[in-house]
């Protein structure tokens, strides 16, 4: 089976990709869809009633989507084999922009959106660099000049990344992505899928539900306001 990992920030055109991926190779190669999110999701429910493809999500709460994905992972292999599978596609939230949410054996894809403005492939420069694709959408909605700086901030970011523009909705220019997930190796040894990078290290008594304000109120890993432009940096 075949591992998609699909990351994003919130409307980027993350599902409308999936449904494109999900036109193209369903039923020939049978698909199942994981969607991940924090408090509510819709997806799996849509694109069962439109594909009948097993579907299923779960809520990351108070924890980062892109760390629930990585503990739901094994599970979500197995129930897809189980399901009969051969592409299970993952779809992570991936709210805080820090995390990279992408495995070995599998095909990480980034879903940006051109008109989230042309610094934005370096506010997630996490998301970007460790994936195989980025995938832009909306393309149609800006010009050429603003197509070309967007491409040029992704490659700040990943010298490598084999960057896909699009209209999701409709599905122009995804004949490379298809090409590459045709090209994508199944699955080896689940036991050997791993993390392809190291995740954030930085935790602090915020995250514990320590309510106070200031860093006097706290400890452990603290920061004032004129510490330096990165409070913890980590790989």
């Amino acid at each position: 089976m075949k591992l998609l990992i699909i990351a994003g920030p919130p409307s980027a055109g993350k599902t409308a990709v999936v449904r494109q991926i999900i036109s193209r190779f369903n039923p020939v190669s049978r698909c199942a869809y994981l969607k991940i999110d924090v408090v509510r999701a819709f997806e799996d429910k849509e694109l069962y009633d439109e594909f009948k493809i097993p579907t299923k999500k779960i809520y990351s709460g108070d924890v980062c989507p892109d760390h629930v994905g990585i503990l739901v992972m094994k599970d979500a292999v197995n129930w897809a084999e189980d399901n009969n599978a051969d592409i299970l596609i993952v779809e992570s939230a991936g709210l805080c922009l820090r995390c990279s949410p992408y495995t070995t054996q599998s095909l990480g894809i980034a879903v940006l959106s051109a008109i989230s403005g042309t610094n934005s492939p370096l506010k997630m420069s996490a998301m970007l660099a460790l994936s195989d694709l980025a995938v832009v959408t909306r393309v149609d909605l800006v010009s050429q000049a603003e197509k070309e700086v967007f491409r040029e901030r992704i490659k700040e970011v990943g010298r490598d990344l084999d960057i896909v523009e699009t209209n999701a909705l409709c599905g122009t220019g995804l004949r490379y992505l298809f090409r590459a997930i045709e090209n994508q190796p199944e699955i080896e040894d689940l036991d050997k899928v791993v993390l392809r990078g190291n995740p954030p290290l930085g935790v602090c008594t915020v995250c514990v539900g320590k309510k106070e304000i200031g860093w006097e109120n706290h400890f452990g890993v603290i920061r004032k306001l004129d510490s330096g432009d990165f409070f913890f940096r980590g790989d």
